[in-house]
């Protein structure tokens, strides 16, 4: 009978302690070292599109944060070129239409459902507030928007959606002198 228990202790003990693996062994790749795993064989990989390196964080606070000394910067702290309001109208499509709608009313479709209107970015308070406050509304939320942070990575992208807004409140109050006479004519005709 002890001859048995004596088996069957080693029966279980020997497959358990077999299938331990510690940290010190444990499969990684070592940078800089050949790859089986990959077909070109390096283990260090390129960087993939779209990272931001750590040299294009800014040192200005007003482009990073949108505030210097616990103010909001008052106007756009990055060039505003066509290639930045197209982007920010990419980025607005994308994150903020579904609910400001693509006009910046506050008709987009989550009012539709049932929930709470968002801002109207058209309205007299946006307009008149500061670019550094709606920078840090699109990182941190305001109310029931959550931050956008996360989704909206980029600062010069934010900018960009800070443009876009800017040039959708221009072209709702822009004063007519400030069109073109050849489509100021066909304006007045359309009264």
């Amino acid at each position: 009978m002890n001859k048995y228990k004596y088996l069957l202790l080693a029966l279980l003990v020997i497959p358990s302690s077999a299938c331990r693996r510690d940290m010190q062994s444990q499969p990684k790749v070592t940078p800089l070292k050949r790859s089986w795993f990959y077909p070109d064989g390096r283990s260090a990989r390129p960087v993939p599109p779209g990272t931001i390196s750590v040299d294009e964080v800014n040192i200005d606070p007003a482009v990073d944060t949108g505030s210097v000394n616990g103010s909001f910067v008052q106007k756009i702290p990055i060039p505003v070129t066509s290639d930045l309001l197209k982007r920010g109208q990419n980025r607005f499509d994308i994150y903020c239409a579904p609910c400001h709608a693509a006009t910046g009313f506050g008709n987009g479709m989550i009012a539709d459902r049932g929930f709470k209107t968002p801002a109207n970015l058209n309205g007299e308070r946006i307009r008149g507030a500061p670019a550094g406050y709606i920078y840090q509304v699109i990182v941190k939320g305001f109310g029931g928007m959550g931050p956008y942070a996360f989704q909206i990575k980029s600062v010069r992208d934010r900018w960009a959606v800070v443009a876009y807004i800017r040039a959708l409140e221009l072209s709702r109050y822009a004063p007519l002198s400030d069109v073109p006479a050849k489509a100021r004519s066909r304006l007045e005709a359309q009264r």
